[in-house]
């Protein structure tokens, strides 16, 4: 084998805590993360020439060490001294800076690509523990349909997966720093947290109802601060038929929650927001 193609899938939050600042400066969370079906298809060619390169369809993409598609192929070449080149092609189609872990699942499919194009044979868990030094998105991403993820965001333990239930997004030509926003966030002030058990169990039931009415964020608080017009895009959502809506990771993206993809379909055509990007997607 000397080419493969790995799918990319995007990832929304269905709650989102955080608990506290840890020693390291990071922050300990909890979350459960649902993949969606909007994705990218990386593309994995090896060549002659020691090195790695990135092509992509993307201009506002780096195609350089920044790149955590990058990052994903060095490390992976050093950890296992890989004695060989590899051509990334990426094909993007979820958008950059999001809160859609995009660049993440950039990673995380390198990472699996990686291990199948080299027959290396590693478990999905050894890939996990090596995708956190890229993000820490990167090993839910790994893991990917849905899960509830603790720590940094690297320890996963699997729900019952979700699927087919539609999601709507809205991008808004904003950019969110994501570390502005935790830099700002008042852990002690939180007045609203998520009830993550029973959100698990909303979602062993497979009640999209009951999912919807527990949709939770508190990183809302600060970014719908800095960015107001968010508040309205949610509110909006709910308006044109959304069973409930949040906002994904730091944002900007908002998405709505709908029985079918057909229904998130019937509510984007009555949305007429300029310079928003408006995806249709679903639950997979």
């Amino acid at each position: 084998m000397t080419k493969i193609d790995i799918e990319a899938r995007g990832k929304i939050n269905l709650t989102l805590d955080v608990l506290f600042k840890r020693p390291d400066d990071y922050h300990e969370v909890e979350m459960i993360m649902q993949n969606i079906a909007l994705k990218d298809i990386i593309s994995l060619e090896l060549v002659s020439k020691r090195n790695i390169r990135i092509k992509t369809d993307c201009s506002e993409l780096p195609c350089d060490k920044s790149n955590l598609a990058y990052q994903a192929a060095e490390l992976m070449m050093n950890e296992f001294q890989l004695d060989a080149g590899i051509c990334i092609t990426l094909n993007k189609n979820i958008p950059l800076a999001a809160g859609l872990a995009g660049g993440s699942a950039d990673a995380a499919a390198v990472i699996v690509g990686i291990n199948e194009l080299f027959d290396l044979k590693r478990p999905q868990e050894e890939l996990m523990t090596l995708g956190k030094r890229i993000g820490a998105d990167v090993p839910f991403c790994i893991f990917g349909k849905t899960a509830l993820a603790r720590g940094i965001g690297e320890r996963i333990t699997p729900l019952t997966p979700l699927s087919g239930f539609g999601v709507l997004l809205i991008k808004p030509p904003c950019f969110v720093s994501t570390k502005q926003v935790y830099s700002r966030l008042n852990i002690k002030n939180i007045k609203n947290r998520p009830d993550t058990k029973s959100m698990v169990e909303h979602i062993r039931r497979q009640n999209i109802g009951d999912i919807a009415s527990k949709l939770c964020n508190v990183l809302e608080e600060v970014t719908f601060k800095l960015y107001p017009e968010l508040v309205n895009i949610k509110n909006s959502l709910i308006q044109k038929g959304a069973l409930g809506s949040l906002m994904s990771g730091s944002g900007p993206t908002v998405f709505g929650l709908f029985e079918s993809a057909l229904d998130a379909r019937k509510a984007a055509g009555a949305i007429t927001e300029n310079g928003y990007r408006i995806f249709i997607t679903e639950m997979k």
